[in-house]
């Protein structure tokens, strides 16, 4: 059995194309963890619901927290809170991700988007501690943003959706996006499906960092840190995902992009880079369920 004088937490990062469950009481003391690939929600969501049950028997966690691919429904007066809601992930409208997940763990549970997850784990344990104020994108599958104002994650009716928003297109860019629902918004611009729509599935992998498609992927996600710069100032903005994860050259590139479009109005700080890599790197997603589950009130 477990050491009870600490504290153990179980996380649930449900990603795109995978998940991963952790038992863990910080990154440098993960004590278990699984992954399973994203499929339908009774498979997946049953598969995790088995993990962390076993893990409750065997070793026990005090708190969950799920760190979910969205949107989802967060309000906790909603029918439907802890339930995903419209997504292009087929089969994953209405999942039940909170109540199957907390029945299966027995604790309390905190329930919130991956990037906002990640987020805090980047304030807790990496590229934004000391911060109270701090945004992650993640470029992937899609294009997530965590804001973070105060402490809190930015919300109101629904959760951020940043990733969706239309900003000014590359000049001569005439890709017309690959988003289902807006076309040409950042994600249908930036995230991985719009590279393979642009170039082609084998091309994409070994794109050289001087290919002119970068230029198009580099624009538009500084458009999208202006946004975020001019809403919300963040102290500092975290890009991963796998398409910038592997592609650590477009960093510098959003970064210039990013000033040379404010143009001086609002100069970045100073104690750069302010576009920056997570400290965290993939456990950033992992770790956000963990960070969220550390923030549950017993």
């Amino acid at each position: 059995m477990r050491d009870v004088r600490k504290t153990t937490y179980a996380g649930v990062e449900l990603g795109g194309t995978k998940c991963a469950a952790l038992l863990a009481r910080g990154p440098g003391e993960v004590l278990a963890r699984e992954t399973v690939p994203t499929s339908t929600p009774a498979e997946t969501l049953g598969t995790i619901a088995k993990t962390i049950g076993h893990w409750q028997a065997e070793e026990g966690f005090d708190a969950l927290g799920i760190a979910s691919f969205g949107p989802v429904d967060l309000d906790p007066r909603s029918k439907t809170y802890g339930h995903i809601t419209k997504t292009p992930k087929p089969h994953w409208s209405g999942a039940d991700v909170l109540g199957t997940l907390q029945r299966a763990a027995g604790v309390q549970a905190a329930f919130d988007t991956d990037v906002n997850g990640a987020a805090f784990a980047e304030m807790r344990w990496g590229a934004g501690r000391g911060f109270d104020d701090f945004a992650y994108v993640t470029v992937g599958t899609g294009v997530g943003v965590g804001l973070i104002a105060n402490g809190l994650p930015m919300r109101g009716f629904a959760h951020c959706e940043l990733g969706h928003i239309r900003v000014p297109r590359l000049a001569g860019d005439d890709f017309a996006g690959s988003c289902p629902f807006h076309g040409d918004c950042v994600e249908g611009l930036a995230a991985g499906p719009s590279l393979i729509d642009r170039v082609g599935a084998e091309r994409v992998k070994s794109l050289s960092p001087d290919d002119p498609v970068w230029e198009s992927v580099a624009w538009t996600l500084a458009q999208l840190c202006q946004s975020i710069v001019c809403a919300a100032a963040p102290r500092a903005i975290a890009i991963g995902g796998g398409v910038v994860g592997n592609n650590p050259h477009l960093l510098p590139r959003v970064e210039t992009m990013l000033a040379e479009s404010l143009n001086g109005y609002m100069p970045l700080p100073a104690n750069g880079p302010y576009v920056r890599a997570p400290d965290l790197g993939d456990d950033a997603g992992p770790m956000g369920a963990i960070a969220l589950a550390m923030g549950v009130r017993r």
